[in-house]
């Protein structure tokens, strides 16, 4: 499993994810990441706000509920074997 770091711009701090699934709806790139590799994880789904050609990419904590559901459909039908609940 993949792993990358983020870092915020207002603090500096990092914070690690694991990379569970990737995908693109409606043009935008959308991951969704773990806190950790165990089961009862916290995952978030991220939307990629970069531009293209941008040297580091910036994601967002996708909150829209219409949003998040309908990515969260795909990520389910990725992975089949994983629940994800709000």
């Amino acid at each position: 499993m993949e792993k990358i770091t983020f870092i915020q711009n207002d603090t500096g701090e990092e914070t690690e994810f694991f990379v569970l699934e990737e995908t693109r709806l409606n043009g935008i790139d959308y991951i969704l990441v773990a806190d950790s590799e165990e089961e009862d994880a916290e995952a978030l789904i991220l939307k990629d706000l970069s531009a293209d050609g941008d040297q580091d990419a910036v994601y967002e904590i996708v909150e829209d509920d219409r949003e998040l559901e309908a990515v969260m459909s795909i990520f389910e039908q990725l992975l089949e074997d994983v629940d994800i609940t709000l």
